[in-house]
C-alpha cells in the first residue's frame, strides 16, 4: 500500500513541478532559475510542515505527501544542473547567488513550515 501512495503523490507532484516551473520562469526574463527556486522553497516549506506534524500525521499520509508529493515537487538534480549551466555560461555570480539563495531559502522555508505546524498542533 505504501509504495502505491508514494507513486500517487509523485504523480501529482511531478507534473505540478513542471507547470509551476514553466509558469514562474515565463514571468522572469533573467538567468536566475526562478521556477526551480520556487518549487524547491515551496516543497521545503511543505515538508517542514509535514515533518513537524509527524506525530499527528499517519505514516501513509506522510508517504503520499512527504515522500511522494514533496519528493517529486522538489528537484535537487535540476538545481544542480541549472547551477552548472550558469557556470558554463560564465554567469558565476548568478550561479553563486542561486546556491546561496536556494540553500538559505529552502532551510528557512522548512523551519517556517515546522514552526507553523507546531503553532497549529500546539
Amino acid at each position: 500500500m505504501t509504495p502505491l501512495l508514494v507513486v500517487l503523490g509523485a504523480a501529482v507532484g511531478a507534473p505540478l513541478r513542471y507547470l509551476v516551473d514553466r509558469a514562474v520562469q515565463a514571468r522572469h526574463d533573467s538567468l536566475f532559475p526562478w521556477g526551480t527556486f520556487a518549487v524547491n522553497v515551496t516543497g521545503s516549506f511543505l515538508l517542514g510542515l509535514l515533518a513537524a506534524a509527524t506525530l499527528r500525521t499517519p505514516g501513509l499520509v506522510m508517504a503520499a505527501l512527504g515522500t511522494g508529493f514533496c519528493g517529486a515537487l522538489t528537484t535537487y538534480s535540476t538545481f544542480g544542473y541549472e547551477t552548472v549551466q550558469l557556470l558554463r555560461e560564465r554567469s558565476r555570480l548568478v550561479a553563486v547567488l542561486n546556491v546561496i539563495a536556494s540553500v538559505a531559502a529552502g532551510l528557512g522555508a522548512a523551519v517556517a513550515g515546522a514552526a507553523l505546524a507546531r503553532l497549529i498542533t500546539g
